[in-house]
């Protein structure tokens, strides 16, 4: 069996999941990987066949999406010719993690495409929405990886289609300790934003890591370092607290850790206040953004030492035997000779009660 699995490489929460599901994958058939987007700091530690540019949201550096950068980098001919050139019929099972160019081929060339990502998680009519109605982003968010059958990913399994997070295996194995600092990571915001805000918050070691710097440095109580995946763990499962964007992978692996977490979500990205309304109903501390009059309830977090409890299972096995089992010709064929018995038994027993009725 061919499978194509197809990662969106805006951020790098998708490419972290990935590095659980990708062996379970492998196990199912020949395994071929796609990845588009211009955003990540993490690598794949395993091949990569197709690479594409896709069409990536821009980090900006005031506490959201770039929109300006994001429609100059969107080269939507590039795109289109990027869609008609994937092969997707030439695969068994295609399997899209909110990836637009796999998604898009199998919809313009009728071909069966299986959604497993957050997205599809929030987009979900149970999952918790923010108060203030974003309509373009949430068409945006429904039409930027259409898929024939959604599953998704949540902080709470909100349906039967909506799992609890996917926690990577190196995360799940550490043995989290408290170390004192805090751990930060704001992709939107730029290094002296972060710094001058929280530098009025307390008297705290900041550990800080940075998409908008190349090399590491030491500034007071403030260490800022380019995004290492390996450095990035260590910090978070020593820090006394976690400050971070309201995206989903970093703080769904702090709350597994046991850490006290504060989310800011960003401006222009309707998922991540989805987030946000979640994270809130879990009684996680959620600010609107990076300014000086957020500065109390910073301080307020830091001296609090309330854990939020969660519960989030080992099951990305189940989950990929279940789409395994519900969604390859294998299974098809299964049902469809399971069908075709029952009619055959089906028959016979009507013929035995013809016959049984004919004697009498």
């Amino acid at each position: 069996m061919k499978i194509l699995y197809a990662i969106q490489g805006t951020g790098n929460g998708h490419l972290s999941r990935a590095r659980d599901i990708i062996p379970l994958l492998q196990q199912k058939g020949e395994l071929d990987i796609l990845i588009s987007g211009v955003q990540a700091d993490v690598e794949l530690p395993y091949p990569v066949k197709y690479r594409f540019k896709g069409l990536s949201f821009i980090f900006g550096k005031n506490g959201g999406v770039d929109l300006l950068k994001t429609y100059k980098n969107s080269h939507l001919k590039k795109l289109y010719k990027e869609i008609k050139s994937l092969p997707v019929l030439d695969y068994d099972l295609v399997i899209s993690d909110f990836e637009p160019v796999s998604a898009w081929a199998c919809f313009i060339k009728k071909k069966e495409c299986i959604g497993l990502s957050h997205q599809l998680g929030v987009l979900n009519k149970k999952s918790p929405k923010p108060k203030k109605t974003d309509p373009v982003g949430k068409t945006i968010l429904k039409r930027y990886a259409p898929v024939t059958y959604p599953y998704g990913f949540h902080f709470k399994s909100y349906n039967h289609h909506v799992f609890t997070p996917v926690i990577r295996k190196e995360v799940r194995e550490l043995k989290p300790v408290n170390s004192g600092h805090y751990t930060v990571y704001l992709p939107a915001y730029d290094d002296k934003k972060i710094l001058k805000v929280l530098k009025k918050a307390g008297d705290v070691k900041w550990h800080v890591f940075s998409k908008h710097t190349k090399k590491a440095y030491t500034l007071n109580n403030f260490t800022v370092e380019p995004i290492s995946n390996e450095a990035f763990i260590q910090s978070m499962s020593s820090c006394a607290g976690m400050l971070c964007g309201a995206g989903f992978e970093t703080p769904a692996e702090a709350l597994f850790l046991q850490k006290k977490l504060m989310v800011i979500p960003m401006k222009n990205q309707f998922e991540q206040h989805c987030n946000a309304a979640a994270l809130k109903e879990m009684k996680v501390n959620v600010i609107k953004s990076l300014k000086k009059k957020h500065v109390p309830k910073i301080a307020e977090w830091i001296k609090s030492s309330e854990i939020i409890k969660v519960d989030f299972p080992d099951i990305t096995t189940d989950i990929i035997d279940m789409i395994i089992k519900k969604h390859t010709q294998q299974e098809k064929a299964a049902s469809l000779g399971n069908y075709i018995s029952s009619w055959q038994d089906f028959k016979k027993a009507s013929l035995k009660s013809f016959l049984l009725k004919s004697q009498q």
